[in-house]
């Protein structure tokens, strides 16, 4: 049985340019994405074609916008998207993968144990709004989890009211911001930001970001 998954071909030095020594875990991680990731419904059939250049890479580059040493929450992590992504790509990093489906948060657990990460990484089975009390981070991220304004509340009080939310996001992300004007206020986030980070890649990913200081 094979137990990885190498980049396709013209994705090669990418992946190591972006994951270093650190890419034999990172083709573990995409082998068991792509078996009982799909086996137990955490990544769609369709999705195996394409899982380093339009996942897997596409997270790990959000990497480029966080400081070392930093605590990481990621709320509803699923598959690990970004938050294992991010791990594996940096040692320096501490985080914590919110999750409330007990099937996701099983996945999890299993993977962190069999690639190791166990003393960077944390699974925690919970709603975001019932983590506040077990969770103060520095940065919290989000992928497909909601629009703007339902992420906000999810997410911004993670930080106990000081660090940096980073949302995936894609062609929406201005009109987000825009329609998350009154949630921005609400929470006293700073003017959110719309970057570009993995320029390399085929397809560069579009991250907002919101800050908030006490």
């Amino acid at each position: 049985m094979v137990k990885e998954v190498r980049p396709l071909e013209g994705v090669e030095a990418t992946a190591a340019r972006v994951f270093g020594e650190r890419l034999p875990l990172a083709e573990r991680y995409v082998w068991h994405l792509a078996t009982s990731g799909i086996e137990r419904g955490l990544i769609g059939p369709r999705e195996v074609p394409r899982l380093w250049d339009r996942h897997v890479l596409n997270c790990a580059v959000v990497s480029e916008l966080i400081p070392e040493g930093m605590h990481v929450a990621d709320v509803g992590s699923g598959a690990g998207l970004p938050g294992l992504c991010l791990a594996l790509v940096r040692e320096n990093l501490s985080l914590t993968l919110i999750e409330p489906l007990e099937r996701r948060v099983l996945w999890l657990e299993e993977v962190v144990a069999d690639l190791d990460l166990g003393q960077q990484v944390t699974v925690l089975r919970s709603r975001s709004e019932q983590a506040v009390s077990e969770v103060n981070c520095d940065v919290v991220t989000a992928r497909a989890v909601s629009a703007l304004t339902k992420l906000l509340p999810l997410t911004i009080p993670l930080l106990h009211g000081s660090g940096e939310l980073l949302a995936v996001k894609g062609r929406s992300a201005e009109r987000e911001i825009q329609e998350a004007a009154k949630a921005l206020v609400k929470y006293r986030a700073e003017d959110p930001e719309v970057l570009t980070v993995g320029r390399f890649l085929p397809e560069p990913t579009t991250v907002v970001r919101v800050r908030v200081s006490s």
